[in-house]
């Protein structure tokens, strides 16, 4: 097995679509790069069964194919990908240290995109119908629950968009919350109200289990906090709405600036507070959660990335 150096032009934190397509531009202008990637290459992207807003594939893509050809096309160009963890990260006087599962590694550059996960609410049949029946993500899934039945989980800002963008596709939603009230703005839960006709809200609800048959969801069993009765919400898909954890706990005492549920913040050059050191995808703070966002950020972050080498290439000289 081929030994790692432990000096590099570029880091990149996870290699997700963003990574990956920052470092295809990386590399096709020979700047040394190396992914480091804790999980599934491809992240979220990879785990997805079926991806049908990707541009340039108007039958959709299985995510895991997708994923494979960003990897695939990095690596042709010189990207090399290493799995393992960072755990820790530093201003050096050389540049930028990073402790890892693999030793101390040394850049000029890092990327930080190890993106962003969907809370989970931990019920049976959560894990199991991942990707075949229960969504987090509107936007990627709903269209494929026209004219089906739906149930929404959540109370607060997400859950209450979404519900709405929903009602696009399906015959009936019905919003399953906890509390007796919505965490929502006022706003958006106006908009909730403007679709009763489509938009059941159960306050007082808690989802203890999503049931399936035959490898599909057919159910989500809940129970009535007031009467404690148990209900049946005869469904097709379920989308959760718990909102997401940014996967930045490693950046816990470094000094890079989060904003108060841990995304990183940037300023316009998607830089960090710490010279060198960038962010962009589903752990900025302001990104869109989207795989053709986070490819976008990866080739706008590349460049700056470029340009921050340049300059500090000169300055060196």
């Amino acid at each position: 097995m081929e030994e790692i150096s432990k000096n590099h032009e570029v880091i990149m934190i996870g290699a997700g679509p963003t990574a990956l397509t920052a470092a295809i531009y990386t590399t096709r202008e020979d700047i040394e790069t190396l992914l480091f990637e804790r999980g599934a290459i491809g992240g979220l992207a990879a785990v997805t069964d079926h991806i049908d807003n990707y541009p340039g594939f108007p039958d959709g893509v299985d995510g895991l194919v997708l994923a494979d050809s960003m990897r695939k096309q990095a690596e042709r160009f010189g990207a090399k990908i290493e799995l393992g963890e960072v755990t820790g990260i530093a201003k050096d006087k050389a540049g930028i240290k990073l402790t890892t599962t693999s030793g101390d590694m040394f850049c000029k550059a890092l990327l930080i995109a190890t993106g962003s996960d969907y809370k989970k609410i931990g019920v049976p049949g959560e894990q199991e119908y991942y990707a075949r029946g229960v969504h987090y993500c509107a936007t990627c899934d709903g269209a494929f629950y026209r004219d089906k039945k739906i149930v929404v989980v959540g109370g607060g800002n997400s859950a209450a968009q979404e519900a709405v963008f929903l009602t696009r596709f399906a015959s009936h939603i019905d919003m399953l919350v906890r509390a007796d009230h919505f965490r929502a703005s006022d706003v958006l839960q106006e908009e909730v109200a403007k679709h009763k006709d489509k938009i059941t809200v159960h306050f007082n609800t808690t989802t203890d289990e999503i049931v399936g048959v035959d490898g599909k969801v057919v159910k989500v069993v809940g129970t009535d906090k007031v009467s404690g009765e148990k209900k049946d919400f005869e469904t097709d898909g379920v989308f959760i709405f718990a909102g997401l954890n940014p996967n930045t706990q490693f950046l816990n005492g470094t000094g890079i600036d989060l904003d108060a549920i841990g995304l990183i913040k940037t300023n316009d050059d998607l830089m960090t507070n710490i010279k060198g050191v960038f962010a962009a995808g589903d752990v900025r703070h302001g990104a869109t959660m989207q795989i053709a966002s986070a490819t976008g950020e990866g080739a706008t972050v590349a460049l700056r990335i470029r340009e921050y080498l340049e300059g500090h290439k000169v300055i060196n000289e």
